[in-house]
């Protein structure tokens, strides 16, 4: 009888410790010794998606772990995910497609309902894999939302896998939070804990073995690794917002007079935002992410309004902050203004939710910057497309994933000739009769080089002295990972706990 795949689960003791990096970068470690590896995350909650090989939606950070794997991602990566409308609602995503939308308190009531879909994509994954990388949410140690969970220890145990836990130590309170985890955990759970890791440590990580002898003592688990803060993880795209409140974009936000300034509003339901990461990665570009509270910057060479996962609260919000009047203000002294998906919407003349897709029905004036209106519709455009930008005439591409439909007499003036010839709508996004505002749906178009470099040429009216070859300093940034953690962890030692079966 052939021995199923090795599989390995890691778990935080908290969120933001780190499990999206250091899945993706033990996945490019172990595809570097030849191994097919795949990565999992039961549960994700994020409104920064990704548009899938096989057509549906999952969470970013797993469409890159897929990338440190060499491989396209798929829905089974990600069978369940959650996107944040509200303070207490999410639209739920189950194997790429919308499921419904539910509030907290009854979506815990839809476990058994989830879990086999969660365990059909699992097995689907593991088919054609030596070795699944798994990733839990938020913390391991929910102990009231035990009975009801999909996405840490409810997984481990339904999949049998061996867990890993994950502490950052950077924030302070490692140990306790380890010694709080364990014993929050029935003796069940306890025995699918295998070791741990720490991460993000900062200065010489032998300070830090004392502190094995104490955990052991208290959890009679045992250390896999003390992983180093990894300076260049700003370089990578973020799993969620969470990054934005930081400074993910603070590394070269230094405004400088040389430097060409955009300014982005710091929306509450913010999605796709790592349309920003081509751009702050520029070494002439600083990216300010604008706080609430704090007004657009009166200096910017561009504002530009990021996707929303509730565009009509977001706009709402957007001049409940007097943003609004900023934009206006920004674009009478000839500034220009961009708005991707949700923001291409803010920029028309309305936009109407007559059933209630992002949350209550109704509808809104726009800024008026566009002459286009904006009506959602129940049904989502999820796609991978390429485009060519009409003003520059360069090619561009990225991923679709939106719920709205958009017309009106700046559409003639579209920013994007859509390349699939199967679309029934072969344009894309509208441009203002100034050319000063422009908009559109296609997320990632920045990533393309050339075109990057020739809107900020366009913005400052100079030269650029270099510019990023991105994609390219993405696969470098992993493979930087890969190198940090394997310096720390025992790949060996590792591989040898996922093959072990429990």
């Amino acid at each position: 009888m052939s021995r199923a795949p090795a599989a390995l689960m890691l778990q935080g003791t908290g969120s933001d410790v780190g499990k999206s990096l250091l899945v993706a970068g033990l996945a490019r470690a172990y595809v570097r010794r030849g191994l097919a590896v795949r990565p999992f995350k039961p549960q994700n909650m994020s409104n920064n998606a990704a548009v899938a090989a096989d057509g549906g939606e999952i969470g970013r950070a797993q469409a890159l772990q897929a990338r440190a794997c060499g491989i396209v991602p798929t829905v089974d990566m990600n069978p369940v995910l959650l996107k944040p409308h509200g303070d207490t609602g999410s639209q739920i995503i189950v194997q790429g497609q919308v499921y419904g939308q539910a509030k907290a308190a009854d979506y815990y009531r839809l476990k058994d309902k989830l879990l086999p879909r969660v365990l059909e994509s699992f097995n689907r994954l593991r088919a054609d894999a030596d070795l699944v990388l798994i990733e839990g949410a938020g913390s391991t140690a929910e102990a009231n939302l035990r009975a009801s969970d999909i996405a840490n220890m409810g997984f481990a145990a339904a999949a049998a896998v061996p867990v890993m836990l994950v502490a950052d130590i950077d924030r302070g309170g490692a140990l306790a939070s380890l010694v709080g985890s364990w014993s929050l955990l029935d003796e069940t759970d306890r025995r699918l804990l295998k070791g741990y890791i720490i991460n993000k440590f900062r200065g010489d990580p032998q300070l830090f073995a004392p502190a094995t002898n104490i955990i052991r003592q208290h959890t009679k688990l045992d250390c896999y690794g003390v992983v180093e803060f990894f300076n260049q993880a700003h370089l990578l795209p973020a799993e969620d917002a969470m990054a934005l409140d930081y400074g993910k974009y603070g590394k070269n936000s230094a405004a400088t007079s040389s430097k060409i300034k955009i300014a982005v509003p710091r929306l509450p339901r913010i999605a796709n935002f790592d349309d920003l990461d081509p751009l702050a990665a520029e070494p002439d570009v600083a990216v300010t992410i604008v706080p609430s509270g704090v007004p657009l910057p009166v200096d910017a060479d561009l504002i530009l309004l990021p996707g929303s996962k509730a565009t009509l609260s977001d706009l709402a919000y957007l001049r409940s902050q007097g943003w609004d009047i900023d934009i206006l203000a920004h674009h009478r002294r000839g500034g220009r203004v961009l708005g991707l998906c949700g923001g291409y919407q803010m920029l028309g003349r309305r936009i109407i939710d007559p059933m209630g897709i992002e949350g209550p029905a109704g509808d809104a004036p726009g800024l008026g910057l566009l002459d286009v209106e904006t009506v959602l519709a129940p049904q989502k455009t999820l796609a991978q497309t390429r485009a060519t930008e009409i003003t520059t005439g360069l090619s561009v591409q990225g991923y679709e994933i939106h719920m709205g439909i958009t017309q009106g007499a700046d559409c003639t003036r579209p920013m994007l000739q859509i390349k699939d010839s199967t679309r029934k709508q072969a344009i894309d996004g509208a441009i203002s009769a100034d050319g000063k505002v422009s908009g559109c749906y296609l997320h990632g178009l920045f990533a393309a080089d050339e075109f990057r470099r020739c809107y900020l040429e366009m913005l400052s009216g100079k030269k650029l002295v270099s510019t990023v070859a991105y994609d390219d300093q993405v696969e470098r940034t992993l493979d930087a990972l890969a190198d940090h953690i394997g310096r720390s962890v025992d790949l060996d030692r590792l591989l040898a706990v996922a093959a072990t079966p429990l």
